[in-house]
């Protein structure tokens, strides 16, 4: 029987395949041999089990087999059997152009998958010599054949695939771009995200960067949760319920194939798009004007930097609220989420906890203070969560979740959330158990303050507190408060320079109006 793998054991297992292509391979270009494995090897697990499935309602494995051969709709997706991880396990000769036809053999079987899992030509050369032969691609699929792991459904946590990638690049590409955690966001905290916006039969959920779409995927198995019944061992919706209509953009043309396979592996309704959501967005409607959806939830790259042009030439008016600081695109991102909200839509981001409390106590302006002064004064902020530290994987930093709503249930109140505690201690990264989660989200659905977890403040106090909504500021948990992390007081410092260096501009300009041109040489 197959253990559950879980993420030493899945860091373990990318390593040992990974040593595999060593010496033929730059570190970097490891993952783009080996997550196509990981693609193959998923999918064949996931349809073996749906297979084994049948076979209860049939009552014969070989019997169920040559129905599914026979009628592909009976699975929600069928492998070829030169495809199958099996008989890929099997072949001795010409195996890299063996594993490029059983890719593209599921892509033609599976036209969603088409550009996603047939990316990668194994059988490629350099300068006339093979880049992986067929020895190396031998003892790689035999690392990946342990019997000892299995990727179905059942075994691995829903984003798997984003756990690989997010493995990859922070153990052989760190400096080659995106850090895996600008996408990656931890299954627990995907998990409280879907409890607190509760998605309901046929709402349309939006994540605008959505990496390897964890977060839609989490919203999508809430609802089979909540709403599901057993089908042939899993969890459907039955005929009368809606599913979700699910939406996601993702800028990385990796995480965006990662993205498209998970919502193919989980039969989910979603229309993946690859761009640039704050300078293309992909989801309008027909005059042009951006479409707005019932829920979004995302997890974007924080402290992300756009110049000041990214706002002032939007042309979709996005940004009405104030330009954020080039330092920090936190409050830009919220202002894109808020305007593809509907009118009763509701929204959980996770931020950088520095986004709900940076400039507040400042003389003079700040430009995210001052944003996020004009969110609580329009009152669109129902509850911000104080994560616990050391979650995220790339970084130690806490972060927060903040709950937008455009028809809040408690009007001129926001909730606010310290669980910076509730953790269980874990090598490399804390996370959050069960009784956490429910802990969490219980807090959230009562609306009510609990000691050293949770308080209800108003807008005018936000207010006298100049709008820092950070749940330690209201909530003690008995510790004294740690050290600024340093990638925030970086950030800090950048905003300070930001806003002294228009200051001087100002104050040439004054200057200059006055006659004292080139004031600043003497």
């Amino acid at each position: 029987m197959a253990n559950k793998l879980d993420a030493p054991a899945l860091e373990s297992w990318l390593w040992e395949a990974a040593c595999q292509i060593r010496g033929p391979l730059d570190a970097p270009k490891f993952k783009d041999y080996i997550l196509p494995f990981i693609f193959l090897k998923r999918l064949s697990d996931v349809f073996d089990d749906e297979v084994e499935h049948l076979a209860h309602d049939f009552g014969d494995r070989k019997i169920a087999a040559t129905l599914v051969d026979q009628d592909h709709k009976l699975v929600r997706f069928y492998m070829p059997k030169a495809a199958r991880w099996p008989h890929i396990a099997t072949i001795t000769t010409g195996l890299g152009q063996a594993l490029t036809d059983a890719v593209r053999a599921v892509a033609r079987e599976n036209p969603k998958l088409s550009g996603v899992i047939d990316i990668t030509d194994f059988n490629a050369t350099a300068a006339g010599q093979r880049i992986v032969d067929d020895s190396r691609l031998a003892a790689l699929v035999q690392v990946l054949n342990n019997p000892n792991y299995r990727l179905g459904l059942e075994d691995v946590e829903p984003d798997i695939l984003g756990r690989a990638y997010e493995y990859l690049l922070r153990k052989f590409a760190e400096g080659q771009g995106q850090s895996a955690g600008e996408f990656y966001t931890p299954l627990e905290v995907g998990i409280v995200m879907a409890r607190i916006l509760e998605p309901q039969p046929g709402m349309t959920v939006c994540d605008p960067c959505c990496g390897s779409g964890g977060l839609l995927i989490k919203c999508h198995l809430r609802l089979l949760e909540t709403k599901g019944e057993k089908h042939n061992g899993r969890l459907k919706l039955p005929p009368a319920i809606a599913p979700l209509q699910l939406y996601g953009q993702e800028i990385n043309s990796v995480t965006f194939a990662m993205a498209r396979m998970n919502a193919f592996i989980h039969d989910m309704e979603a229309d993946i798009a690859l761009g640039d959501t704050m300078h293309r967005p992909a989801f309008t409607e027909g005059d042009g004007r951006l479409r707005h959806f019932a829920l979004v939830t995302a997890n974007p790259m924080w402290n992300q930097k756009f110049g000041a042009a990214t706002y002032e030439n939007d042309t979709y008016e996005r940004f009405g609220r104030g330009v954020p600081p080039s330092s920090s695109a936190d409050w830009g991102w919220v202002q894109h989420m808020t305007a593809i909200l509907s009118d009763s839509g509701r929204m959980a981001v996770v931020l950088d906890t520095g986004a709900v409390s940076r400039g507040s106590g400042n003389t003079g302006s700040n430009k995210e203070r001052d944003i996020r002064k004009k969110f609580v004064e329009e009152d669109r902020i129902e509850a911000v969560l104080l994560l616990p530290e050391n979650l995220f994987y790339n970084t130690t930093a806490p972060g927060i979740v903040m709950v937008l709503n455009c028809r809040k249930r408690h009007p001129g109140e926001i909730l606010l959330i310290n669980a910076s505690k509730l953790f269980a201690k874990g090598r490399p990264k804390n996370y959050l158990e069960e009784a956490h989660l429910e802990q969490i989200a219980q807090v959230y659905q009562d609306w009510q303050a609990k000691e050293s977890l949770a308080t209800v403040i108003t807008k005018a106090e936000a207010a006298r507190n100049d709008y820092n909504l950070s749940p330690s500021r209201y909530v003690s948990t008995g510790v004294e408060s740690e050290v600024l992390p340093l990638d925030e007081a970086v950030v800090l410092l950048a905003e300070a320079e930001e806003e002294r260096a228009e200051a001087d501009r100002q104050l040439d300009e004054i200057l200059k109006k006055l006659g004292f041109i080139g004031w600043r040489s003497g």
